[in-house]
């Protein structure tokens, strides 16, 4: 049937704003604002007064707009739902609740440990003292072993990474580009400047937070403005019963605790985010193309963000250390070649931190040395 004045292609009448509005569960105020941002345009526009008409086809995409704002998708991507299949669109809503769910879940562990810190007693005084003028420290007393290495590999001409151990500080950067070195060790550099620095728990997200916008201006500076030229960071920040982490890019930091390797990091790539998404299984991770292209970092361009969701800021959390744990952080130059029961094999074996990383570095080199390798291990001990 031919379509003819105000009906629509199978011949129906179109519906006036109003009309549709209703039938939609929607307000005209709604239909006019999804039009002025290509969400859904017309059928048809008067020429003369401006009216707007619906077709009766329309009302399943102005209820899924609808819903999709509900959900909180942001307006581009809601476009670009509405232009796919029914069954392309499923994915791809299934797909942006599993980021809005592992989104929660960090927010949900910041708000978790801030809950924890408001309602313990002040660390500074015994809470079965008050007002006798002497306080005195409750957390117990813990201390690091330590060591660091790092490796230019079998294959790199150059090694662009870094790593530091310290009693306070343990860290690992990976840098990329054609100043990657120089990225690395400005990263890492800024973060030594901490081993003198009085620290508590209730303070250390915050120093961890300023410490990571210094080292994003100081590879800003090493990277003299070229936002090719970057570094991953991951580093762990000792308060003495409590540690610290600061982690951007895909270095990582891992845990063995009573037999057990845990990795206490998330990468941040785009195959992660399609891990997270449900798009990718774990095999097709391991081969994927981009599995190396990240998706946060710390680059010449600078400005890594204010702390706001989907920005470009440092991942921050605390842990809470127990004695005879032990701490490994590595660049990818190590996780990427080594299986993991080969890491904890390693790491399990070795009697001293020192031992740890030696028998790390001769594992990636013995996996063929493609990359850089980086890293540092730390054990708890009581004293």
């Amino acid at each position: 049937m031919r379509q003819g004045p105000g009906r629509d292609e199978d011949g129906r009448r179109l519906l006036t704003i109003g009309a549709f509005a209703r039938a939609a569960r929607l307000s005209p105020k709604a239909l006019r604002l999804y039009d002025e941002l290509e969400l859904l345009h017309p059928a048809e526009v008067d020429p003369h007064t401006g009216y707007r008409r619906y077709a009766p086809g329309q009302l399943a995409q102005a209820r899924l707009v609808a819903w999709l704002r509900r959900l909180g998708m942001p307006l581009a991507r809601i476009r670009e739902v509405t232009a796919l299949s029914r069954a392309e669109a499923a994915a791809e809503i299934r797909a942006y609740w599993a980021g809005v769910e592992a989104e929660t879940a960090a927010r949900r562990d910041l708000a978790a440990f801030l809950v924890d810190q408001l309602s313990r007693p002040s660390p500074r005084a015994a809470p079965d003292a008050p007002g006798n003028g002497e306080p005195r420290m409750t957390s117990r007393t813990l201390s690091l072993r330590f060591a660091s290495a790092t490796d230019a590999g079998l294959i790199r001409p150059v090694n662009q990474d870094a790593a530091y151990a310290s009693a306070r500080v343990l860290a690992v950067a990976d840098g990329f580009g054609a100043g990657g070195a120089e990225a690395s060790s400005a990263a890492v550099e800024s973060l030594r400047q901490l081993d003198g620095a009085a620290v508590t728990p209730g303070d250390v997200l915050n120093l961890l937070e300023d410490v990571s916008l210094r080292a994003d201006e100081a590879v800003r500076e090493a990277a003299e403005g070229d936002a090719s030229v970057g570094t991953t960071l991951t580093a762990l920040l000792w308060t003495g019963a409590e540690l610290g982490l600061v982690h951007i890019g895909d270095s990582r930091a891992l845990l063995l605790r009573e037999g057990e390797l845990l990795r206490i990091t998330q990468d941040h790539t785009h195959v992660q985010s399609l891990l997270d998404e449900g798009r990718l299984t774990a095999q097709e991770a391991a081969s994927h193309p981009q599995r190396a292209l990240l998706t946060r970092a710390l680059t010449g361009a600078g400005a890594i963000g204010a702390g706001t969701p989907g920005d470009r800021s440092p991942d921050l959390r605390l842990h809470e250390a127990r004695p005879g744990d032990r701490y490994l952080l590595c660049s990818d130059g190590l996780y990427s070649v080594v299986p993991a029961e080969e890491l904890r094999s390693a790491l399990a074996a070795a009697d001293t931190p020192g031992e740890a990383v030696a028998a790390l570095v001769r594992l990636a080199r013995a996996a063929g040395g493609p990359d850089n390798i980086g890293c540092a291990v730390a054990d708890v001990h009581a004293r």
